[in-house]
């Protein structure tokens, strides 16, 4: 097996300042204000509507804010031209398309797409490539067809496929919907080994106890606002669950790790 390498290059800050987001004439964030820090992971919570998708979107500079802006580092992210910001912060939808029967290691390749210049693939894409599959565990998968593979090992090829990149960031609008158990837990243990080497993680989930085990970091958001921003433990306190989600709830410790023990609705 080809020994892997992490790239060393000083990864950046990613932030927005006084965020106002407007879709349909709909405020959807309004005075938004985070800054986060790489080789973490930041979890984005907060009920249906609340604007979890759209901050993932903005943070990712796919979502043009209507004032306010986002930076990474001390760069405005509009400043950057798309196959820069491409480079820099890879960006996972909540429910990525997959419309023709190519192989993995074909798909895992798609990622490196922002560095490929006219003369095709080069040296450096294909290790890159290679490295972003041994990461996640799917170099026996190489040659299998996408459309073969399982709902976890789909997941792992895409994550694969954003890592190809090596970017500073990696953004996943709900990664774990529509996988069993065994499968989030699996895909979670993979993603808390990538900030091992350095990039920040931003996922946006529904599911309160997989945020709290998960995350270094939550952000609870209602109503266009930020509700909750801390440790899992506080941004989850009962206080804060019972104003955003209306349910009277409390944070447990068990053999498997802190869960969200819901006792019913306010």
């Amino acid at each position: 097996m080809t020994a892997m390498v992490t790239p060393t290059s000083k990864r950046s800050s990613l932030s927005v300042e006084d965020l106002r987001v407007v879709l349909g004439g709909r405020v959807i964030l309004d005075g938004i204000s985070l800054s986060l820090q790489p080789g973490q992971i930041t979890v984005i919570v907060g009920p249906n509507g609340a604007g979890k998708s759209t901050l993932a979107l903005t943070l990712a500079g796919l979502l043009k804010p209507a004032s306010g802006q986002a930076f990474l580092g001390e760069q405005p992210l509009k400043a950057l031209q798309p196959r820069e910001r491409a480079r820099r912060i890879a960006f996972l939808p909540q429910t990525p398309e997959i419309a023709w029967p190519i192989t993995v290691r074909t798909l895992v390749g798609l990622g490196r797409t922002p560095f490929i210049g006219s003369t095709g693939p080069g040296l450096a894409d294909v290790t890159a490539t290679l490295r972003a599959m041994e990461k996640t565990g799917i170099v026996h998968l190489s040659e299998r067809l996408v459309p073969t593979l399982s709902g976890g090992e789909r997941a792992r090829v895409l994550m694969a496929r954003a890592l190809a990149g090596e970017p500073d960031w990696l953004i996943a609008d709900e990664p774990l919907t529509g996988l069993d158990p065994a499968h989030q837990l699996d895909a979670a243990g993979l993603l808390r080994t990538l900030t091992r080497d350095g990039p920040g993680v931003i996922l946006t989930l529904h599911d309160l106890t997989l945020a709290l085990r998960l995350a270094d970091r939550v952000i609870v958001l209602a109503g266009g606002a930020i509700m909750g921003d801390g440790r899992p433990g506080e941004a989850l306190a009962p206080d804060i669950l019972s104003r955003v989600f209306g349910i009277t709830a409390r944070i447990e410790e068990t053999s498997a790790g802190l869960l969200v023990d819901v006792h019913g609705r306010n």
